[in-house]
C-alpha cells in the first residue's frame, strides 16, 4: 500500500514538473502567433488571428536563421576552447607543484567573481585596439575567458578528487605529460567536462552585451542581439520577438534530444563517484 502512494505521489509529482516544464514553451508559441494587443492584454487567451506574419519579420528584418547560425559557432568554438585550456590549467594546478600555484588558483576563482558589467569598457576599448571588431575570433576569445574561471574551478576540484595512483600507473605504462592527460584523466572527467560544456555552451549562446558591444555587422549578429530588431525608441513588436525565441529554441531542443542520454549517464556517473 505504502508503495501504490508512493508511486501516485511521483506520477502526480511528475506531471505537475512537466507541465511547469513545457508551459513557458506553449505560452511562448501562443505569443508568436499575437500582436501586441493579443499579448499585452490576453496572454494566456488563444490568438484571434494567427499571425504568421512575425516568423516572416524573424526571417526577413532579423535574418534570425543567420543569426542562430552564427550563436551555434561562437558557442560551440568558445565551448571546445574553453575545456581544452581549462583542462590543461586544471591538469598542472592539480598535478604539479611549484610555489605560485596556490596564488594561481585564487586569482582564477577570483574571475568567477567580476562583474561582465565592469568589463564592457575595457573590453570595447581593447577590441578597438586591435582590430577585434566585428571579428568572431574575439568574440569567441571574450565567451573564453568569462567562461574559463569557472571551468578550471570545476575540473581543479574533480581532478584533486581523482587518485594519483592512477597517473603512477599510467606513467608505469609509459604514459607522457600529454598522454596521461588527454589518454586516462579526461576520460575520467567526462561527467564533469559534460557538465561545464552544457553551462558554457549556454552562456554563449544567449549572450547579448558582448555581441552587442563587439558586433556591429548585421551579418554576424548573435540571437539576442537579432532580438533587438524589433525595439525602438517608442515601439517594440513582441510577436516577432517571440517568434526569434521560438526559431532560437529549436536548436537548443534538438541538441537536447540528440545528447541527453550521454549527459545524464556522465552526470549519474560522477554522483555515484562522489
Amino acid at each position: 500500500m505504502k508503495r501504490k502512494t508512493g508511486r501516485v505521489f511521483a506520477y502526480i509529482f511528475a506531471a505537475f514538473w512537466m507541465i511547469m516544464t513545457i508551459f513557458p514553451l506553449f505560452i511562448t508559441i501562443l505569443c508568436s502567433l499575437k500582436d501586441n494587443a493579443g499579448i499585452t492584454l490576453g496572454m494566456l487567451s488563444l490568438p484571434k488571428k494567427l499571425m504568421w506574419s512575425n516568423y516572416t519579420q524573424a526571417f526577413e528584418s532579423a535574418h534570425i536563421i543567420q543569426a542562430v547560425g552564427n550563436s551555434l559557432f561562437f558557442a560551440m568554438a568558445s565551448t571546445v576552447l574553453t575545456i581544452i585550456i581549462g583542462m590543461l590549467a586544471a591538469y598542472v594546478l592539480s598535478r604539479k607543484k611549484f610555489k605560485l600555484r596556490g596564488f594561481i588558483y585564487t586569482v582564477f576563482l577570483v574571475g568567477v567573481m567580476v562583474p561582465i558589467h565592469c568589463t564592457i569598457i575595457p573590453i570595447s576599448t581593447l577590441a578597438t585596439s586591435v582590430n577585434g571588431k566585428n571579428t568572431s575570433w574575439f568574440l569567441i576569445l571574450v565567451y573564453t575567458a568569462f567562461a574559463l574561471p569557472q571551468a578550471i574551478f570545476l575540473f581543479t576540484g574533480y581532478l584533486n578528487g581523482v587518485s594519483k595512483e592512477l597517473d603512477d600507473a599510467a606513467r608505469i605504462d609509459g604514459c607522457g605529460e600529454l598522454s596521461l592527460l588527454f589518454r586516462v584523466l579526461i576520460p575520467v572527467c567526462v561527467p564533469i567536462i559534460s557538465t561545464e560544456a552544457i553551462l558554457a555552451f549556454i552562456a554563449g549562446y544567449g549572450e547579448l552585451i558582448f555581441g552587442m558591444i563587439i558586433m556591429s555587422d548585421q551579418d554576424k549578429y548573435t540571437v539576442a542581439r537579432a532580438m533587438l530588431t524589433f525595439t525602438g525608441g517608442y515601439k517594440v513588436s513582441l510577436g516577432p520577438i517571440f517568434a526569434c525565441i521560438i526559431v532560437a529554441v529549436i536548436p537548443m531542443i534538438v541538441i537536447y534530444l540528440i545528447f541527453h542520454e550521454k549527459v545524464q549517464d556522465g552526470m549519474l556517473t560522477g554522483a555515484i563517484k562522489g
